[in-house]
């Protein structure tokens, strides 16, 4: 089962460049990680304080490794060097995984497979 990982941190919008910049040697870190399968985080075009975090995880057992291990923890200093607003991440287990496209080259939000 596949465990994902969404989630915003408010920044102030003229820490927020840095911030991303520093968490480079991070993200690295934990896209190295056993399991790992995304690790990203960008910058909202939208909202200038604004950070998107996504990771996609192989299994529980895999995100638990990177919780308690340094990529995490690195990540949890760096951003205490700035002050962040505020922060909502959410997780999800994934149970199925189709293409948004199907055969016929149509989008659908229907699982085909269900």
């Amino acid at each position: 089962m596949i465990i994902v990982i969404t989630g915003e941190v408010e920044l102030p919008p003229e820490s927020r460049e840095a911030a991303l910049v520093g968490a480079k040697p991070l993200i690295e870190m934990a896209l190295a990680g056993k399991g790992c399968r995304h690790y990203t985080w960008s910058a909202d075009p939208h909202y200038p304080g604004r950070v998107h975090v996504f990771e996609e995880w192989e299994s529980g057992e895999d995100l638990q490794r990177h919780l308690e291990g340094p990529a995490y923890r690195g990540m949890l200093g760096h951003l205490s060097s700035f002050t962040i607003l505020g922060a909502v991440t959410r997780k999800y287990r994934c149970d199925l995984s189709e293409p948004v496209y199907g055969p016929d080259g149509v989008a659908t939000a229907t699982f085909l497979t269900a």
